[in-house]
Parts: structure tokens; sequence; C-alpha cells
């Protein structure tokens, strides 16, 4: 792996760890969201990595932009391009074939909850903090949270989360749409790991299917997508995987899938 400043980046149990690191609040600087996406495309490329988990180390998982990196632009051509580039390095976590989970304590806010929201799985602790407050700033989301939000609940509510900048603990993210589970406040890495480790036991093709036509399923007209997923369904019955997957039920034992 390559070194880095403001993340850390280690592979266990076949999980590829990455962890904001720039203390105090983990904010997302333009250098982190590239090391993110360099972190991002070398786990992506290391076939023993089946899931991405992206976490933040200390009190925060990440408490938005460096606002700091603000006061240095003159343009706002400059706004547009910084925009752009958080856009396009998030979409590439959207699209990925591996699914990307994060695991947010604390404070995701601002640049750090569209992070999460490009990651497939959000998990939450119960105290965790989610919220938009860009408006606080006379500014509005610049990565993609006006799309993402409304998408991952429902429009009424985005449209209230980002008007008010109030956000919203994660016992009501999980109730609105938002987060998928919630996390116990002292262990909620290692319950995270846990809930992760689930998939990691899955067929790794089948899994980039399923992400493939999810993603499908927002885009395409529904019978288009139907076809999709007959191709996939087809081109999966094929593999060794699928093989082992039906002769292990069979034998009423556990599948060993060698991701083929």
């Amino acid at each position: 792996m390559s070194d880095f400043s403001l993340i850390q980046v280690k592979v266990e149990d076949r999980i590829g760890l990455i962890t904001l690191d720039n203390p105090p609040a983990n904010s997302l600087s333009q250098k982190m969201i590239h090391e993110i996406e360099k972190a991002f495309d070398e786990l992506s490329d290391e076939s023993e990595v089946k899931v991405i988990l992206i976490y933040g180390e200390g009190r925060f998982f990440a408490a938005g932009a460096d606002i700091k990196e603000f006061t240095s632009v003159k343009h706002g051509t400059q706004f547009r391009e910084m925009s752009r580039e958080g856009q396009r390095v998030f979409k590439k976590i959207e699209s990925s074939t591996k699914p990307v989970i994060a695991a947010i304590h604390g404070a995701a806010l601002g640049g750090g909850l569209e992070l999460a929201l490009a990651c497939h799985m959000r998990l939450v602790t119960e105290d965790a903090k989610i919220g938009m407050p860009e408006l606080q700033l006379g500014l509005i989301p610049g990565f993609a949270g006006t799309q993402r939000l409304p998408r991952l609940t429902n429009k009424a509510k985005a449209i209230e989360m980002m008007l008010t900048s109030d956000p919203v603990k994660g016992e009501e993210a999980v109730a609105i749409g938002l987060a998928n589970k919630i996390l116990s406040n002292d262990d909620f890495l290692i319950e995270a790991k846990d809930f992760v480790k689930k998939i990691t036991r899955k067929s790794s093709p089948s899994v980039a299917y399923i992400l493939e036509l999810v993603q499908e399923a927002e885009k395409e007209p529904l019978e288009r997508g139907q076809e999709k997923e007959a191709v996939r369904f087809g081109d999966m019955s094929e593999k060794f995987d699928a093989s082992e997957g039906i002769k292990a039920f069979m034998e009423k034992r556990s599948a060993n899938f060698e991701d083929r």
C-alpha cells in the first residue's frame, strides 16, 4: 500500500479498512479526498479484499469539509472544480463492484455525510450526529448531497435536513432509511467488522453482479433491468461458485466459495 498522511489503510480478514485520520474532526480536505481515491483504487485492485470499510479515527467519522480551504478560493470557477472533483471520487465509490460500507460514530456532517452517502451501506452508533449544515455557511452541498440524500430518505425529510441544518441521530437515521443498522457506541468497530464479515463469506462475482444490477435499477426501465438480471443470472450459473453453493445446500453444509 502507498504511504498516506491523512488516512490509514490496511487489509484485515479480507476487509479493506480505510481510516480517516485528520484530527481533530477528520475534515475532508482536497488532499484527503485524493488519498481516499488512491486507497480505494488500490483496495479495489487487491484480489484478497472483498469489502471496503470506511470509518473515522477519534471522536468523529468526518465533521464536514475543510472550511479553511474555502478561504483561499477566490472565484466560483474554483469552487465548481472542487465540487466536480469530489463528485467524481464519490461516484467512483458508489459505482464500485466491491461493497463499500461506512461505519459512522460521532459526527458525519456536510462533506463527511456526502462521503457516507456514496457508500453502499451505512452503519451508525446511537449517538451519531448526521446532517448537512452547509446553509449555515451560506453555501449548499457540493459533493452530490442534494442528489443522493433524497434518493436514500424521503424528499421532504431531505429538504428539511438541508434547509434547517438540523442533524438526525443514529436511531432516526435508520428509521428514515439513511442508515442500515445501529451499532453500540463502545464496540462500534468490532460490530461493524462482524457485519462486514457476513459479506466476505459470499461469492465475489455474485456480490459484484448485485451491485451492478442495483445501479441499473436506478437508471434503466424495469424491463431492461429485468433482462440484464436474467443475463447475469445465467452468467453466474456457469461459475464454480454457483455449483459449489447448490452442492453445499444439498449436502447441508456451508459453501466454500472460490470467487470464480
